[in-house]
Formats: C-alpha cells, structure tokens, sequence
C-alpha cells in the first residue's frame, strides 16, 4: 500500500494566535516580537508582502512600521502554547499516527484512509478554522521530506487552495513543480548548504532529486543521501509518536532592564529552576545536576564585561523543584560578583534520567521522596488548571523588575479567569 504523509503547518501562528481573539486585525499588518520586545519572530502576510524580513530588530523598523500602519505584540507564549495543543488535540482525530513536529507543526499518517487525500486535507483544514480559529496549509507525499515541500507549495501557489497531495500528480507534472523551487526550500538543506549545492549545479529541488545520493553522502553526509531518497518517494524517515525525553532542559531569559542586585538574580533564578523542574516532570525525568550562568550584555561595550557559570552536582536525582532552587542559588551565590550590571541569568538541568531509573540505596528515605511526590503533583494539578504560577516559591517574589518587557502583550484568553474573552449579545 502506497504511503501517504501529510504535514499540517499552521500559518504565520503567533499572528493567527492573536486575530482568533480580536477578528479586526484580519486584513491588517500585524508582527509579533520575540523576548523584550527584541525581534520580529512573526509577521501576518501583510507584512511580508511590505519586505519586512523575519528576526530584524523592532527597532530599526519603526519607520516602515508608522509609515504601514504595523500593529505590533509582545510574545504571549501562554495563549499560544494553549492554542497549540488544541490544533494538536485535534489533529490526532485525523490519523492513528500523529508526530507533533514543533509548536505549529505536525505529521499525521494517511496511510491506508481510502479518502481522497486532497479532500480529507480541506477537511482538516476546515475542522481546525472551525474549531480553532487558526488557518492551516496540508502538504500530502510518500515521505516526510516530500510532504515539508508540498505544505511550502500549498502555502506559496494559490491555485493549490492550501492543500497540495504530491501523490496526486503525474511525474511530468511533480517535476515541472520541483524544477520551479529552489533547492534551499529542501528541509535539511541549510543556509551554508544551499550555495555549496549550487556551485556543483543544483540549483532546484528536481536537480537534487536527480542527483546521484550516494556522492552527495559522500561529499556532505549521509543525511544528504536520505533527502535524495526522499526526495525520490523513499521513506527513509518514520514518525515518531512519542517525543524523545531531553537530555538537557534549558530555561534562561534576557532581563527587560539591568540589574546589579544578587536580590534580582536570585528571584530570576528561582523562576528559571522553577520553570525547568516543571519540564522535568512533565517528562518523567529527574535532574542529577544543574548549572548557573549569569552574564552582562556583550553590546555594550562601555560597562565592565562579566559572564561565569557554574555546574552544581545534586546529591540524588531530582525533579523537586525546592531542592533544585536551593542548588541554583548556592551556586550563583558562588558566581556573583558585585559592580556589574547583568543582562541575563539562566539554568540548565543535566545528568537527566528517566524518573523511574532512579537509582536505590539502603539509605533512601522513602517517606520523604513520598512526600516530595506527592507535593510536586499537587503543585502541578494546581498550576495547570489555574494557570502557571498560581503557586509558586516565595523566593521568586513578586516585584520583578528584571522580567523581560512585554509592552504589548494581549491578555492570556484561554488560561486565566480574569482575562477571559467577553461576549456582548
């Protein structure tokens, strides 16, 4: 039976995330920033039509922006993240076999639905604007590399209506369409790699997918020769239904303003740790050590210049969130250095095995692991269904002037009972 992959990618997401709430920004130029009000990481189609590239600093287009009338938003990564999962949610509804890809990206499995795939992907489309709010584009093909290339089509040729089944089509006609994109279009390909396969004459997707797989394995890697494979209809690729566990959790964050107070970095800190011990869990691991770094901002060059990290060993695995904060703040505590103006903290967790693997000793006290157990599950039932830091550390402390700037954040519709969407009949 001949395989069928579909690729659901959500269009311009953090935009669409904000126009489901407020429909009178459909139409309208609409970006969102990245952390401090920093970069553009999200542009509605509007803007990308003005040549507003993605990741240019804000600040350098508050010209264009005034000039178009760009309305502009602070990430709020809460209301997307739940946004997400809906599409998610409701993707698995689609197919047996579903790969959550990244956060507005999925693989399903349309292997052996004897329902026209062109129309089972309007379906889906339909489903997901419906129920959601968010616009998708379906790309359908034999292999994962193939179906990432039909969804850039469906998005970038109208003519397909957001729905482009490379299964569908004759090869005379798939050709003619991989000879019309560039071969940087290719998932796997990257920026460095695309000029490099252009000097020895690939230039399109069709001149890759002739090219002989097992020199360009040779010459680049062996991830070169499954991407011709792919390209060819070769699944070499499977989906994975269950995400790998990280072998390392890293949450950081730039500060919205300087600070020199150990008092600042250490809230930052305990919000740091706190947040990846909630990851931790979420996986099922636990933590065997965790690494500190602080650092001033390497752009301005006028102030004295800092940055130290340190790796704090944990006497057992972990995944409690109060002994992996006292563990950070003994070693910032170490790192610290007065008289300088800080830009950004973060941590790491390391040594991570799966929660079930913790090793046994004669000297365990098992009532306080029970405990401790017992505690964390509390604290996450309760933050998820009242919302992220309902409960938290006192130590994380409330008046947080370094928290990144958020200037224009939209209010969190869909996770807290105060910001909740109002209808007036």
């Amino acid at each position: 039976m001949p395989r069928a992959i579909a690729l659901v990618d959500c269009n311009n997401f953090y935009v669409s995330c904000e126009r489901v709430f407020q429909p009178k920004l459909e139409g309208k130029p609409v970006v969102v920033l990245s952390n401090n009000d920093g970069c553009v990481v999200s542009r509605s189609q509007e803007v990308k039509d003005l040549g507003m590239k993605m990741a240019v600093p804000w600040y350098q287009m508050k010209d264009l922006a005034k000039r178009h009338g760009i309305i502009s938003f602070s990430s709020n990564y809460t209301l997307y993240a739940d946004l997400s999962n809906r599409v998610m949610s409701l993707l698995s509804r689609f197919s047996p076999n579903q790969e959550v890809y990244s956060i507005d990206e999925s693989f399903l499995d349309l292997t052996g639905i004897t329902t026209d795939h062109t129309a089972y992907g309007q379906e889906i489309r339909r489903t997901i604007r419906q129920c959601v709010g968010i616009p998708v584009c379906v790309g359908i093909a034999p292999s994962k590399t193939l179906a990432k290339l039909a969804n850039h089509v469906a998005k970038k040729k109208p003519r397909f209506g957001s729905v482009c089944d490379f299964s569908s089509m004759s090869a005379t006609e798939l050709d003619a369409l991989l000879a019309s994109v560039e071969v940087g279009e290719v998932w796997g390909v990257g920026r460095r790699t695309a000029p490099k396969l252009q000097e020895i004459g690939i230039r399109t997707v069709l001149d890759l997918k002739r090219a002989p797989a097992k020199q360009l394995g040779a010459r680049f890697s062996v991830v070169f020769e499954r991407i011709v494979e792919e390209l060819n209809g070769v699944a070499c690729l499977e989906l994975d239904d269950v995400a790998p566990a990280k072998q390392q959790i890293i949450c950081s964050r730039s500060f919205g303003t300087l600070t020199s107070l150990l008092a600042d970095l250490e809230q930052a800190v305990i919000a740091y740790a706190t947040r990846a011990a909630e990851k931790l869990r979420q996986q099922h691991s636990m933590a065997g050590g965790i690494q500190v770094y602080i650092r001033t901002s390497p752009h301005r060059e006028q102030d004295p210049q800092y940055q130290q990290a340190i790796l704090m060993p944990l006497h057992e695995p972990t995944d409690d969130t109060r002994l992996l904060c006292h563990a950070a703040l003994h070693g910032l505590r170490q790192i610290y250095r007065s008289g300088y103006a800080y830009q950004k903290a973060g941590v790491m967790l390391s040594e991570i095995i799966p929660a079930s693997a913790r090793p046994r000793t004669l000297f365990d006290d098992v009532a306080a692991q029970q405990k401790s157990s017992a505690l964390m599950q509390t604290l996450d039932r309760i933050n998820n269904r009242m919302g992220s830091g309902t409960l938290k550390l006192l130590g994380e402390g409330t008046d947080t002037r370094w928290a990144m700037r958020r200037q224009n954040i939209s209010q969190q519709y869909t996770t807290e009972w105060n910001e909740l969407a109002v209808c007036r009949i």
